[in-house]
């Protein structure tokens, strides 16, 4: 374990979070209906958590990602997809998503979505972490920033295995910190 340790979120500083960021979002949406896009596998429960504190309407729409690493020639690539994309024309779009590393995904979908010609089109994340960016793009809202380039677990993040934890706290490493007293609601 490094001498250095990184911070781990409770469900109170989460909540009073989403809520803080939730307030923001209504004050820059007021009067208009908002299209979200929410990342299936990673951004479910942060989605949740935020759009309970969203004064505007909201419609959602979820899209799921899938990663396919394939053989070209001496060279392995990855190729990304996404499910359907809804037809955003016109609209005001958030898109929310937990964990920004790379950015590479985020990018890659923000272009597919601006294809349909969308009003606006914004980007946030739960956890930003902007040390792993290879690309050129930052959320325009974030729950925590963190210098961390370590896998989170917890709040509907998976361990490495694949396994999704209840807990509603977010912490680095592999296993999430379970803190009893932050279970409730």
């Amino acid at each position: 374990m490094s001498a250095k340790r990184v911070a781990s979120y409770s469900a109170k500083r989460i909540s009073a979070r989403m809520t803080a960021l939730g307030r923001q979002i209504s004050r820059d949406y007021r009067g208009r209906k908002l299209d979200v896009v929410v990342t299936m596998d990673r951004g479910f429960v942060f989605a949740a958590d935020l759009l309970r504190n969203v004064a505007t309407p909201a419609i959602c729409h979820f899209v799921r990602e899938q990663v396919r690493d394939v053989q070209q020639g001496n060279q392995q690539r990855r190729e990304v997809f996404f499910s359907s994309r809804p037809n955003l024309k016109g609209r005001d779009v958030l898109v929310l998503d937990a964990v920004m590393d790379s950015g590479v995904m985020q990018e890659f979908l923000l272009r597919r979505l601006a294809e349909s010609g969308p009003r606006s089109l914004r980007l946030a994340v739960l956890l930003d972490k902007p040390a792993g960016r290879r690309v050129a793009l930052e959320p325009d809202y974030f729950g925590f920033q963190t210098a961390s380039n370590g896998t989170w677990v917890g709040y509907g993040l998976a361990d490495g295995d694949g396994t999704r934890s209840n807990e509603r706290a977010l912490s680095p490493g592999g296993k999430s910190a379970s803190n009893k007293k932050s279970r409730g609601k």
